[in-house]
C-alpha cells in the first residue's frame, strides 16, 4: 500500500470535501497529542471553533497564517478569535509594512500549506489547499476574490510515512516561531530537502538550485508533461517552458479562466511555441486551483504538487512546497483526476488548444 493518497475537490465532489477532511482529523486527535497548521487563507469558522475545542480538551494545536495575504483582511475574524482561544499557539506572520507597495519585498508571503496530526497515526497533508471560505458564507463578494476553495477544483496529498511526518512538524514550529522577512533564503530550513516512502519535499525559496525546474531541465522529446496550473505568468516560467517546447517535449497545461493568474500573452506565447492549453471554466466562476503536474517519458514516471505557483513571487519570494515523488499509484491518481479536469472543460470558449493534440 502506498504512503501517500490524494484528495480532490471540484465541481464533481460535495462541496467542502477537503474542508470537512481536515474537520474529520481534528476531531479524531485525543488528549496529549498534536496538531500543527500553516495556511495562507483561513476564513473558515468551524475548522476555527473546531482547532479551538482540540486544544480546550489537551491537544497541543499551533497555527502559523499569513496576517496580510492578496485579499487584505481575509483572515481578520478567524485570527481574532483564534487568538483569543490559542493564545501563543496563534502565530500571525505580518509586517507593520505589508500594507506599502514594497510590503511583498519587506515580508513575501507565507504561502505554504501544511497540515500536521498526530493521532490516530501521524499524518500531514500538503497541497493546494486553504480553509479560504465559510460556512455559512457572509462575504460572498470577498470569496469571489480569493476563489471558492470549497466548490472548485483542489487537492491535498497526505503522507502517512512516520519519520517524515516527524519533520514536517519540525518544519512547521520552525515556521511558527522565526522571523520572516527578505533572507528566508539563507536559512537552513528552506534548503534542506525531506526525504520519505516515495517523496521528496523541497522548500522555497531557496539558495541551492529548485529541484522542480532541474527535473523539468531533463525533459526532453521522449517525455509528456501535463500541468493543472492555478497561476502561470512571468518570465521564469516563460523560459522554463519554452525551453522544454524546444527540445521536443510534448506539453499539455490545464489553466485557471482567470485572466490575472494566467495572463492571454503568456498563453499566446505557449501556444506559439507548440504546447496545448486549454482554460478551466465554469458557469459559477468557481476556479481551477489544483497544482500538479505529471511528467511521463523514458520509463519514468513522475508528480510534482505542493503550494507552488508558475509565478515570479512564488520562485523568489513566497514560503512554498514543493514535492516530487515516483509513487506509481499517486501518479495514477493524479493522472485520472487530470481526465476528468479536461473532460469538464466542454467546447466553449475556454476550452483553447493549440498545438499537437
Amino acid at each position: 500500500m502506498s504512503a501517500l493518497e490524494a484528495h480532490f475537490g471540484g465541481p464533481d465532489r460535495p462541496a467542502g470535501r477537503l474542508r470537512d477532511l481536515l474537520a474529520e482529523h481534528v476531531e479524531s486527535v485525543p488528549t496529549g497529542g498534536a496538531i500543527d497548521w500553516v495556511t495562507y487563507y483561513f476564513r473558515d469558522r468551524g475548522l476555527a471553533e473546531a482547532l479551538a475545542r482540540a486544544g480546550r480538551r489537551g491537544v497541543r494545536v499551533e497555527v502559523t497564517l499569513d496576517g496580510w495575504p492578496r485579499t487584505p483582511h481575509a483572515n481578520d475574524a478567524v485570527i481574532a478569535f483564534l487568538r483569543k482561544e490559542l493564545g501563543d499557539g496563534l502565530r500571525v506572520v505580518a509586517h507593520p509594512m505589508d500594507a506599502t507597495p514594497c510590503g511583498k519585498l519587506v515580508r513575501p508571503r507565507l504561502h505554504e500549506k501544511l497540515y500536521c496530526f498526530s493521532h490516530p497515526e501521524p499524518v500531514a497533508f500538503i497541497g493546494s489547499f486553504n480553509p479560504s471560505g465559510d460556512v455559512p458564507e457572509e462575504q460572498p463578494e470577498l470569496l469571489r476574490a480569493i476563489g471558492d476553495q470549497n466548490r472548485g477544483h483542489n487537492l491535498l496529498v497526505e503522507l502517512r510515512d512516520t519519520a517524515l511526518h516527524g519533520r514536517l512538524v519540525e518544519h512547521a514550529r520552525g515556521l511558527h516561531r522565526q522571523h520572516h522577512g527578505p533572507f528566508d533564503r539563507f536559512r537552513s530550513n528552506a534548503n534542506r530537502s525531506l526525504y520519505g516512502a516515495g517523496v521528496a519535499i523541497h522548500f522555497l525559496p531557496r539558495v541551492r538550485r529548485d529541484p522542480v525546474i532541474e527535473l523539468l531541465g531533463r525533459c526532453g522529446a521522449h517525455h509528456h508533461v501535463r500541468m493543472a496550473a492555478s497561476h502561470l505568468s512571468g518570465p521564469t516560467s516563460l523560459r522554463i517552458l519554452r525551453g522544454m517546447l524546444r527540445r521536443g517535449t510534448r506539453l499539455e497545461i490545464l489553466a485557471e479562466a482567470t485572466e490575472r493568474r494566467v495572463p492571454p500573452h503568456i498563453e499566446t506565447q505557449l501556444r506559439a511555441a507548440g504546447a496545448v492549453i486549454r482554460r478551466f471554466t465554469h458557469p459559477e466562476g468557481l476556479p481551477m486551483h489544483a497544482k500538479f503536474t505529471l511528467i511521463d517519458g523514458e520509463g519514468e514516471r513522475w508528480s510534482v504538487f505542493g503550494s507552488f505557483n508558475w509565478t515570479e513571487p512564488s520562485r523568489r519570494f513566497n514560503r512554498e512546497i514543493a514535492a516530487i515523488s515516483g509513487d506509481g499509484e499517486l501518479f495514477d491518481a493524479l493522472a485520472a483526476r487530470w481526465k476528468v479536469i479536461q473532460a469538464q472543460l466542454g467546447a466553449g470558449p475556454g476550452a483553447l488548444t493549440s498545438g499537437a493534440p
